[in-house]
């Protein structure tokens, strides 16, 4: 019966990252106004809002203009209940099944406004931070957040010497500490090095097509990757440092 609540919040929850995922970098009110389509502004039903479900039934076009829905919709909808289903089987605690379901669902968003717009708010990466004190005893997480969040500043101020251009965005240094507070520093430190393995090839094949690939889904990446899969990690990198 948990799994289905969690399952029912995730997608809930999907549904309203799609729209802040849409509205908070273009500086809209997230509540006004109502569900609508963005093509002929037409207002929404209710039943147009089902999660999955509603996309499924009108063929992923508009009720009223049949204008094509993106996938986007759907997608991010299912992707944040599997967020909160895994997060509650890693645990099977409410509580805690909750706290890491919101910080990934803010992180999926943040990942998804990061390849859309090349942008970050902060209405929405320190949150997540906020958020991240929470996953393990607050102090421990705290003093880790802290330590990534500096170490990742310091490491921005040398290669931006070193380059003689700003290296990094702010929010990598908040998401460095979301990623600190959530797995202390010797998993923190096997999240980055994962999320640099995933996005080189990424950087390496569009980067020649001048295109700038923004890091934070990579980071978030190296991050759920190396919670869901904690011990593994952990174990291998006590066999590396052993």
């Amino acid at each position: 019966m948990e799994i289905v609540l969690f399952t029912l919040l995730g997608l809930a929850i999907g549904s309203f990252l799609n729209v802040v995922i849409l509205r908070v970098p273009e500086n809209q009110s997230i509540s006004f106004p109502s569900s609508h389509c963005p093509k002929c502004k037409t207002k929404l039903k209710f039943y147009h809002n089902i999660p999955v479900i509603s996309w499924i039934a009108l063929r992923g076009k508009c009720a009223f203009c049949h204008e094509k829905i993106s996938f986007q919709y759907p997608l991010v909808e299912l992707i944040t209940a599997m967020i909160f289903i895994i997060a509650y089987l890693k645990y099977e605690n409410i509580t805690q099944g909750l706290i890491l379901g919101l910080l990934f669902a803010l992180l999926l968003a943040l990942s998804v406004i990061d390849l859309r717009y090349k942008a970050v708010p902060d209405i929405l990466s320190f949150p997540a931070l906020f958020v991240a004190f929470f996953a393990r005893s607050i102090p421990e997480s705290f003093y880790d957040a802290l330590l990534f969040a500096g170490g990742f500043s310091l490491l921005r101020m040398i290669i931006s010497w070193i380059i003689k251009k700003e290296a990094m965005g702010e929010a990598d240094i908040i998401i460095a500490g979301v990623i600190g507070g959530v797995l202390g520093v010797q998993l923190g430190l096997g999240a980055i090095y994962i999320a640099a393995v995933i996005a080189l090839p990424a950087f390496l094949l569009v980067g020649k097509k001048g295109f700038q690939l923004p890091f934070i889904p990579f980071l978030t990446l190296g991050l759920y990757i190396t919670w869901v899969f904690d011990t593994q990690i952990a174990a291998l990198m006590g066999k590396i440092y052993g």
